[in-house]
């Protein structure tokens, strides 16, 4: 990470970035091991040093799926305490509808995580395996219905 020095209080905070894809009632997902256990997330990751919200989006994206993506708009930022399930952090989550620039066939298999589309549902949301992105699920859901 370079010369720059992060203070310990900082470290305290996980910012994580997320692009939500909609196309026909559906959202993408990605299945990832995280700790030798399967999990169900939206794609995206966290944000470095230096770096900001957006560029975070599109630099995961392109690591994630190789597609080149286009922000649309703020979707949700997590606005109450959530304690990270895999280390002592406070995670805040910031999520941006997207539409990638380029084509992508799916489902997409990088090595490590398999991305496809999953219909938006009431199921979706006990699907997923993050508490916050359960509450986008629930979300995504309610303007759906609309």
């Amino acid at each position: 990470m370079g010369a720059f020095s992060i203070s310990s209080s900082m470290r305290n905070f996980n910012i994580r970035v997320y692009g939500l894809w909609l196309q026909d009632g559906k959202v993408l997902v990605c299945k990832e091991p995280v700790l030798g256990k399967e999990i169900l997330k939206f794609p995206g990751g966290g944000l470095e040093y230096g770096e900001g919200t957006i560029d975070c989006l599109k630099r995961e994206w392109m690591e994630e799926l190789n597609v080149e993506t286009q922000v649309l708009e703020h979707f949700y930022t997590t606005d109450y305490f959530q304690p990270s399930a895999f280390d002592n952090t406070q995670i805040i989550s910031i999520y941006y509808t997207i539409c990638p620039t380029a084509a992508l066939e799916t489902p997409v298999f990088n090595g490590r995580e398999t991305c496809y589309f999953q219909t938006i549902d009431e199921t979706l949301t006990a699907e997923m395996s993050l508490p916050i992105d359960k509450k986008v699920a629930a979300m995504l859901f309610q303007t759906l219905k609309q």
